[in-house]
Order: structure tokens, then sequence, then C-alpha cells
């Protein structure tokens, strides 16, 4: 299978350099070039749910998980060479303990996107051991 760039750069910012400002510059180009795939909007929702956590904005990390989840059901288990179904359910997981976070506060924690295509781990790890240049970058 064929990855845009735009794919892999935001696997490789969520899962190596755990930079979800930047995850959101480059799913939400990829997004807008795709037709406004709900695949795509789901993923970049985690991301930015996550960024108002380190931020400590709590009603948003609740709002874009809630929404992130309802983009991401439907689809299948494993879907553009990731197992989308282990974000799903840890997804919910943090947003259940974003519910609970006035009783019981937590710090922020990265979540994964666990890689099951072959060629998309390469391309991921390619990126991490040659990152783009300033100059390469949007």
């Amino acid at each position: 299978m064929a990855y845009d760039r735009l794919y892999i750069e935001f696997i490789y910012y969520f899962n190596v350099e755990r930079d979800y400002f930047e995850c959101h510059e480059v799913m939400e180009e990829l997004w807008l070039e795709e037709g406004r795939n709900p695949l795509y909007q789901g993923l970049l929702q985690v991301a930015v749910g996550l960024y108002h956590h380190i931020n400590g904005n709590l009603g948003g990390a609740i709002k874009l998980f809630s929404a992130a989840i309802e983009k991401l059901e439907p689809y299948p288990d494993v879907t553009e060479g990731i197992r989308l179904q282990r974000l799903k359910e840890d997804s919910k997981i943090y947003l259940a303990k974003l519910h609970q976070f006035k009783t019981n506060p937590f710090p922020p924690y990265d979540l994964h996107i666990e890689i099951a295509d072959p060629e998309l781990n390469r391309l991921v790890e390619e990126l991490r051991v040659r990152p783009r240049s300033e100059s390469q970058e949007h």
C-alpha cells in the first residue's frame, strides 16, 4: 500500500517526537487534501486531545477525545496500516480518566499508534533515522 507523506509524518510525530501540535499541522493538511476523511479527522482529534490535556485544557481534551472515538469507531481493527483498535481502546480509557479528573487527577501521558504494516513501519523508521530538515518542512 502506498502511504501519503503526511500520513507517515503524522505517525512519526505521534509515536516518535510526541509533538501533538505538529501532528495537528500535518494531519490537518492531509485531511483537507483527502476530502475531509473521517479517519484522518479522528486521528487528528486524538492528537489534539492529548495536546489540550498537556496544556491544561481539560474541557477541550474531553471534547476532542469524545469526537475522535465517535469518528474512529466504525473503522476496522486494522486500518491504513495501523492497529486502530488499540488506539480506540486506549483513547476510551484516557477519556474515562479525563471524566474523573477532578477527583482523580493524572499527568498527561502519551498514547501509541501500533503499526501493523511492515512497509509503513519502515517508512516511519526512515524518518526516525533521517528526520526532515527544517527547509523541507511545510
